[in-house]
């Protein structure tokens, strides 16, 4: 029978300095990275073929911030995805300001977008059940993973996880509701639920992924009769039979999902763990320690005219 045989091993990072580099992103064979190497800029990298493109920041004082690379080549099934055009999305609490502010780069055009302000309008809600939870409120971006899907990348911010859609191709951001309160424990002072997962679910719609209790929660934006998106729950996945935990006050969380198929990763203090959503199999993948946002990155290089053959091979066993 014919099976894919490892050919070769990409690195972690392109720097060796890892304290000075700081993976953003991963996506349609690409990975974003922060490098403080001199100037703090981009690098998009991708690990099979070796290939490196250096960007500049946009020129936001950034407090805190997050960022999404994508292939910008309209109708590729980014199933083979390499070396054509992308884009980089970049999403950030301005320092000094606490306004939310992105911008988007172009590899067409070797430049970033003019940035846009979050409207100051948007969260008013969710200042106001912060403070009635007892927060100190400043909209601070998640620095975490989103999700693209379109013409729009969305990620969350903090203290609630209302969800920050920025349409790069109108250069607009807004915010979106969470699906649920239960995420943010309105009157239980100083607790609350960040650890959440945006996703794209099978139709192509915004995915909601964390955990209440022993339960996974798993909700989707759909469009209404009316023309109008709303949250939808989907199901729920009882954690407490499938998912170790380290002891009694150990409480699952959810860090990331794998885009495309269907994986979700969850951390306790047992380790590392992946759920397939459609058949419900649990795999170990690390040991237990500080996860915030997993990045799977996943790629499939076919050697084209003889470029890279050793970077995959057909063997027979």
């Amino acid at each position: 029978a014919a099976r894919l045989a490892l050919a070769t091993a990409a690195p972690l990072s392109p720097y060796p300095d890892l304290s000075r580099t700081r993976p953003l992103d991963c996506r349609h064979g690409r990975v974003l990275l922060h490098v403080g190497v001199g100037a703090w800029h981009f690098v998009v990298w991708d690990p099979v073929t070796g290939e490196q493109h250096r960007l500049p920041e946009p020129g936001i004082p950034w407090l805190i911030y997050t960022a999404a690379v994508f292939c910008a080549v309209p109708g590729c099934d980014h199933l083979d995805c390499h070396g054509g055009p992308f884009r980089v999305v970049f999403l950030v609490t301005e320092d000094y300001t606490d306004l939310v502010k992105a911008a988007v780069y172009s590899s067409e055009t070797g430049a970033w977008s003019t940035p846009v302000t979050m409207d100051a309008g948007c969260d008013v809600q969710h200042r106001r059940d912060a403070f009635a939870a007892g927060f100190y409120y400043k909209p601070y971006v998640q620095p975490r993973r989103g999700a693209v899907i379109g013409d729009e990348a969305y990620f969350t911010l903090r203290w609630g996880n209302p969800v920050v859609k920025y349409n790069w191709s109108k250069n607009h951001i807004s915010l979106i509701d969470p699906p649920t309160k239960c995420v943010y424990n309105v009157g239980v002072k100083k607790k609350s639920v960040d650890k959440v997962a945006l996703m794209v679910m099978e139709d192509s719609s915004l995915g909601f992924a964390c955990v209440e209790g022993s339960s996974l929660h798993l909700w989707s934006r759909k469009v209404n009769a009316e023309g109008d998106a709303e949250w939808a729950w989907c199901r729920a996945i009882q954690l407490e039979s499938i998912i170790p935990v380290a002891n009694s006050d150990d409480k699952p969380f959810v860090v990331g999902s794998a885009e495309g198929v269907g994986v979700i990763f969850v951390s306790t203090g047992a380790g590392l763990f992946t759920i397939k959503l459609d058949s419900g199999l649990v795999k170990k993948v690390a040991e237990s320690g500080v996860y915030f946002s997993v990045l799977p990155y996943m790629s499939f290089y076919t050697p084209d005219r003889g470029r890279f053959p050793s970077l995959a091979k057909l063997t027979h066993v």
